[in-house]
């Protein structure tokens, strides 16, 4: 494919393998490495460098897809997370289109998963093979820009759902908060205490529920599961199922009395305990 999206049979790549000072080669045998990614299809350039993420290496990048024509670029480095960006701008210096760009983790896939410098070397050939492989059939694309929904959606109402939606909340956004029980708590409700510091868990815990359930951007779901996502990132269409509750929500105060009259057999119920010859009463579920 050339620069510009028309299709060609032998897209022309360029194969750069970062040592990561000794984060990579250290364990990873760079020399072996591109040997074999050289004979692979359509690799039409191997390259390794100490810190391919440095300035001089993506100068190199950019220089050799002008002086070499390539077509996609396949960079062995880190986690995508931390330089994806990075190489893809590097790529579009060069004039060629940053989608065009593949990344394969040889250090935290690699490197830095075992103590067994041939296992390392083996598994970031297989790797980088992987990568080049996918190059072929990258395709350019345009980023753009699209309009989406602020509102956020928090599956659970345990302690991190309690939190997340309070800080998203006073961010100003609007938070649906869904819990499958009749109750937010989650397991933190059961606890006495707290590690490390062995504070009240109610002490922690029932603030934070008070203030979610008052606060005017979050809307509360309890006794309710969430049965079908569509849609995309921005753009989710969500639908929960309200379990029926058989009371008035705005005028239940969770006393517990229409249990006593309740015919289903999933409500609570009374059954009779003799203790020392005394009769009570105890709810059970």
């Amino acid at each position: 494919m050339t620069k510009n999206g028309a299709k060609e049979e032998t897209p022309r790549i360029g194969v750069y393998l970062c040592h990561c000072g000794s984060n990579i080669a250290g364990m990873v045998n760079i020399p072996e490495v591109a040997e074999f990614v050289r004979e692979l299809d359509n690799v039409a350039l191997v390259r390794d460098y100490r810190f391919m993420c440095s300035e001089p290496g993506q100068e190199l990048i950019a220089k050799d897809i002008k002086e070499h024509d390539l077509e996609r670029v396949v960079v062995a480095a880190c986690s995508p997370l931390m330089h994806e960006k990075t190489f893809r701008e590097a790529v579009e210096t060069a004039d060629l289109n940053r989608y065009l760009m593949q990344m394969a983790n040889v250090r935290e896939h690699c490197s830095w998963v075992t103590a067994d410098s041939s296992y390392a070397t083996e598994k970031a050939k297989a790797l980088v093979a992987a990568a080049v492989g996918k190059a072929v059939w990258l395709e350019p694309l345009k980023t753009k820009k699209v309009p989406i929904h602020p509102d956020t959606l928090i599956v659970g109402g345990g302690i991190a759902g309690i939190q997340a939606a309070l800080i998203i909340a006073e961010a100003g956004k609007k938070v649906y908060l869904v819990e499958r029980s009749p109750a937010l708590g989650g397991h933190m409700s059961h606890f006495d205490k707290t590690f490390p510091t062995l504070d009240c868990a109610a002490c922690i815990l029932t603030p934070k529920m008070v203030a979610v359930g008052k606060h005017p951007n979050v809307e509360l779901l309890t006794w309710s599961e969430v049965e079908e996502v569509s849609g995309y990132i921005g753009n989710f269409t969500i639908k929960i199922r309200k379990k029926q509750r058989f009371v008035d929500e705005d005028r239940c105060n969770g006393c517990g009395d229409c249990w006593e009259a309740c015919p289903s057999t999933t409500s609570p119920r009374k059954r009779r305990i003799t203790i020392e010859g005394r009769l009570i009463n105890e709810r059970v579920l």
